[in-house]
């Protein structure tokens, strides 16, 4: 079975016993976790990149780049969740807890559902 990697925008220096930030394009770095037929095989941290002008997309090809094949949210705007799809990243939701850790077991367990356009923020920290 191939290996799934997980990106979870953290805070600090991310971990998988970090803490999720709050909004994905404005996070610390990214946790990203290579899973492979449903054990974590390894763990690394992907530093975000500075927002310019018009750079909700600086994240969305940070991420492609790094081969994400999935990303899980607790909050993310139209135009970024645009670009994901754009280019194949599949993108679940979990708004509740802010541990690394049991959302990804959750994602493992595939517990956790696909953002639906219900759950896009509208931009500017507003939920």
């Amino acid at each position: 079975m191939a290996t799934v990697r997980i990106a979870v925008p953290s805070e600090g220096q991310g971990g998988l016993d970090g803490m999720r930030a709050g909004h994905f394009g404005h996070c610390d770095v990214f946790t990203l976790i290579d899973v492979e037929d449903g054990q974590i095989k390894e763990v690394t941290i992907l530093q975000n990149k500075e927002h310019v002008q018009g750079g909700c997309m600086v994240p969305v090809n940070l991420l492609a780049e790094a081969k994400v094949q999935r990303l899980i949210v607790g909050g993310i705007g139209m135009r970024p969740l645009q670009g994901f799809n754009q280019v194949g990243i599949d993108v679940y939701y979990d708004g509740e807890r802010r541990d690394i850790r049991p959302v990804v077991e959750d994602m493992i367990a595939e517990k956790l559902p696909i953002i639906g356009d219900d759950q896009v923020c509208g931009g500017g920290g507003g939920h």
